[in-house]
């Protein structure tokens, strides 16, 4: 069950220009190339982005950048303390009248998991307090992605990183939940698989003012382990199995986008990641894939109960 679109209807109707140019140095199949590039086109131009230390980093090294807007690079810790910068030194040359109104820049704050959820997250929990009106966008691939694959605090239950190689003991923190505590206008999921939901979701925090935060489940296939082809499959399997629930908060009330009918079972989607293989070779773990499942479905329970009529 989706809820009604009220600005676009198909992918067809989303906006023909392109932000980004082709041939970036990214892995190929990398989620979260695909899910600024849909970002981007809806947002529009007009937009500074202010990028956390991080894989997205690679994609603009001085000369070079296949971006139409602009770009200011920050530490790990620091991308919404430099979007307060930006946004100040925005005001104040429009109040001044240095800069024409008309040529105003949207704030885009592009991280991490590692940056969103662990290193960058007081610097975050400041500006969401402050009132900052920016964008924020952290595109999720669950763990370090850029230095090798360890685990951060968004790797899932079970997954294998590079410090975690007989699978991450803990659950993954919720930061939609975190971010929704500090009562921000608008926080949302979004899966480049679903690019009408991405689109309606950009739109509809447009018009809010404030901090507007965007996370991202961005399929890695040098992470996770699979072929670049499969990145859609897979996001598209995150969301069909519930694994990715599809929602957002607009001033805290929560509703989500997508309800699947009929969930499929969470292995159609651990099984063709390497970093899941231990739950499958050389033995079979049922025990662990059955506490993910529940996980799942106990989330799911929860949802439908609160929301369906």
């Amino acid at each position: 069950m989706k809820v009604a679109r009220e600005h676009y209807r198909s992918v067809k109707d989303l906006p023909a220009d392109e932000i980004i140019a082709p041939g970036s140095p990214l892995c190929a199949g990398c989620g979260a190339l695909t899910t600024l590039r849909l970002f981007h086109k809806v947002l529009g131009g007009n937009a500074v982005v202010v990028n956390a230390a991080g894989c997205m980093t690679l994609m603009a090294t001085y000369p070079f950048t296949p971006l139409r807007s602009s770009w200011l690079y920050t530490t790990m810790a620091s991308p919404s303390a430099g979007a307060q910068g930006l946004r100040d030194a925005l005001d104040i040359l429009m109040e001044s009248g240095r800069l024409p109104k008309d040529e105003n820049l949207n704030v885009l704050v592009l991280a991490g998991d590692g940056s969103t959820l662990d290193m960058g997250l007081s610097s975050t929990s400041g500006a969401i307090h402050r009132g900052l009106d920016f964008w924020y966008l952290c595109y999720d691939n669950e763990a370090y992605g850029n230095t090798g694959f360890q685990a951060s605090s968004a790797s899932p239950l079970n997954s294998h990183t590079a410090t975690s190689p007989l699978g991450t003991p803990w659950v993954k923190k919720d930061i939609f939940e975190i971010w929704r505590s500090h009562r921000p206008p608008y926080v949302a999921t979004i899966s480049a698989h679903d690019a009408v939901d991405l689109a309606e979701k950009v739109e509809r925090a447009r018009p809010l003012r404030g901090a507007k935060l965007f996370v991202a489940l961005a399929t890695c296939p040098p992470g996770w382990g699979f072929e670049p082809a499969m990145g859609d499959d897979l996001a598209k399997l995150a969301v069909e199995t519930g694994i990715w629930p599809l929602k957002e908060a607009v001033e805290g009330s929560i509703r989500h986008t997508f309800i699947p009918e009929r969930r499929r079972p969470v292995e159609a989607y651990l099984e063709p990641q390497r970093r899941y293989r231990h739950l499958f070779q050389p033995e079979r773990r049922p025990e662990a894939i059955a506490a993910i499942q529940e996980a799942v479905d106990r989330y799911w329970d929860a949802t439908i109960a609160s929301e369906r009529p």
